[in-house]
């Protein structure tokens, strides 16, 4: 039995266990199984690979860097550039390498959605679920700005965003959870007012389907799409490392 799982904290409602599971069961994919296992401390992930025979684990929230020490090397397309790990594949010599699928799956979803590349990016949050997405758009050399509440060395904050810098950032892309479920009718504080057709919002959060954020910005002409696309890109391109096609 090959052992695949995520480990986190807290895990709740889990979408890799549902959607992996359902993967086995509907492509036919015998001898596997994928587990949760929420760990409230990352020094307890030593007690879990020693513990348990595994293949593959997704890592998320809160040790996508915290568990890069436990780990023997980086992938340096991903997870190196990244800086952030939420794959790490088992070795037949019993190392363990980290990878960050986060990167294609982001990537797969924003060229399906875009018509082209030529765009200038506003990043909505510096938070962890924004490294994949400069690094992917560093790697497609689209320009990008990051916005925070507050304005930082890296960042402008959201009153700083001027008609100019909006009319001109078109790509707009919503790394925080504002608006994710249960927390619904939230959004990020940008000048919906300004927004054209030529504006695309791309929604990391797939819980709700529309987000607020989605919402505003459609009902002034722009395209939308959230994250599930992204999702499941993440979760097929874990697979793949895990089967040694990447």
């Amino acid at each position: 039995m090959k052992k695949f799982g995520l480990i986190g904290y807290p895990l709740g409602h889990s979408f890799s266990k549902k959607y992996f599971t359902e993967k086995f069961q509907k492509e036919g994919i015998e001898g596997c199984e994928y587990e949760l296992y929420e760990l409230e401390k990352i020094d307890i992930f030593s007690d879990l690979v020693s513990n348990t025979e595994l293949t593959g684990l997704n890592v998320t929230i809160p040790y996508k860097q915290d568990v890069i020490p436990y780990l023997d090397r980086l992938d340096p397309a991903t997870a190196g550039k990244i800086g952030a790990v939420n794959v790490i594949k088992f070795e037949e010599d019993g190392t363990k390498t980290g990878y960050n699928s986060d990167y294609y799956g982001f990537k797969t979803s924003l060229l399906e959605f875009l018509p082209h590349t030529k765009f200038k990016a506003l990043i909505l949050g510096t938070g962890g679920a924004s490294k994949a997405i400069k690094v992917t758009l560093e790697d497609l050399d689209i320009p990008y700005q990051y916005v925070s509440r507050n304005r930082t060395e890296e960042s402008i904050s959201y009153a700083d965003i001027t008609e100019e810098i909006y009319a001109t950032h078109t790509l707009v892309i919503n790394t925080t959870p504002l608006g994710m479920h249960p927390n619904e009718g939230i959004a990020p504080k940008l000048p919906y007012e300004l927004t054209t057709e030529n504006h695309y919002f791309f929604d990391v959060v797939y819980n709700p389907s529309i987000t607020e954020f989605m919402k505003l910005g459609a009902e002034n002409g722009a395209k939308t799409l959230n994250g599930l696309d992204m999702l499941i890109g993440q979760a097929e391109a874990s697979w793949k490392i895990w089967n040694g096609e990447f």
